[in-house]
């Protein structure tokens, strides 16, 4: 998922106060990816990444011990309207943070696609997400979702409304 050319979003530093607010949000306020066990790692304006760690509450296939292809989906989504968010963010650093903070009330998935490429197995997880594009309306995002070891499990597109 690495870009060929650097963006302008890439010298944009975000505040303390607005990296917070967007992991609070992720992490507590929607109590779904409280349940998944997602953890924000990172937010920069051009990728978001965050973890997940395995436990028997996401095991997909009990003989295997693999995570469960929803977990995946709803990891990816998340990361997916996250890197929108961070990429809204950046494109008002103009606003104070509370007030960029608050573009995000419109926000929604129209579309998702995952492609699970080798069953999940492993003892966390790393996800990652970048915009592709960011329009007046709709967003477009890549996604990734990574085992411990750096091998790549799924794969993710996803559009986002975003006004």
């Amino acid at each position: 998922m690495t870009k060929t050319q650097p963006t302008p979003e890439s010298t944009i530093e975000f505040e303390p106060e607005f990296v917070a607010s967007l992991k609070d949000l992720f992490e507590e306020k929607i109590v779904f990816n409280k349940l998944l066990g997602l953890k924000i790692t990172s937010v920069t304006a051009e990728r978001v990444t965050a973890r997940i760690d395995m436990r028997n509450e996401l095991i997909g296939h009990y003989a295997h011990n693999r995570i469960h292809g929803g977990v995946i989906s709803a990891g990816l989504d998340a990361m997916g309207g996250l890197a929108v968010m961070a990429a809204i963010g950046a494109r008002h650093m103009d606003e104070a943070p509370l007030q960029r903070l608050h573009r995000f009330t419109k926000l929604g998935t129209i579309d998702l696609r995952i492609d699970y490429l080798r069953p999940g197995i492993s003892e966390y997880f790393e996800l990652r997400a970048e915009v592709m594009r960011l329009g007046s309306r709709v967003a477009s995002t890549r996604m990734e979702f990574l085992g411990a070891d750096g091998k790549l499990f799924s794969t993710g597109a996803g559009a986002y409304i975003v006004s």
